[in-house]
């Protein structure tokens, strides 16, 4: 049952925060979608039905955010540069690198998979069990994989000994 209001209060705080709309007919609205999604699917956000493990994987992830906030701006500047140099075609060497992660949660496994994705010039392609399938647009984003960014995802979301 904690889940399930968890759920709620987690879904009402981004419903009032995205929809703006602060009056009564609309309140309601939001209050009785929030509460019908919470009974239904309480388990997506609380698989287990406890809410300390998913408390502590935010605030973990917390600190995880300003690394990757620095490499997307990083790699925005890169594929600018490579889109505004004269000889841009000399730069881009696109090409698909599958590799093995050391990561074991799914949690971490999606983190790691969306952070690649919002990182320009890369695509996470698939994930089938621990292998990863990345797009990449140049030789140097491809070889930095999956280095940095697993270590930090593994530090904030895998399990510590």
């Amino acid at each position: 049952m904690p889940a399930k209001f968890a759920t709620f209060f987690i879904m009402l705080l981004f419903w009032v925060v995205l929809s703006g709309m602060f009056d009564g007919f609309h309140l309601t609205l939001g209050v009785i979608s929030c509460a019908l999604v919470a009974h239904f699917s309480h388990r997506l956000l609380f698989p287990d039905g406890k809410i300390g493990p998913w408390a502590r994987d935010v605030s973990r992830l917390t600190l995880y955010l300003p690394f990757l906030f620095k490499e997307i701006v990083v790699a925005n500047l890169q594929v600018a540069r490579i889109v505004l140099h004269p000889r841009m075609l000399d730069l881009i060497d696109p090409r698909l690198v599958s590799f093995k992660t050391r990561l074991k949660r799914p949690l971490s496994r999606v983190t790691f998979g969306q952070s690649i994705t919002l990182t320009p010039a890369t695509i996470t392609v698939s994930i089938d069990d621990d292998v990863f399938t990345v797009y990449s647009l140049t030789r140097s984003a491809a070889e930095s994989l999956p280095g940095e960014m697993e270590k930090r995802v593994a530090a904030a979301l895998e399990e510590q000994p």
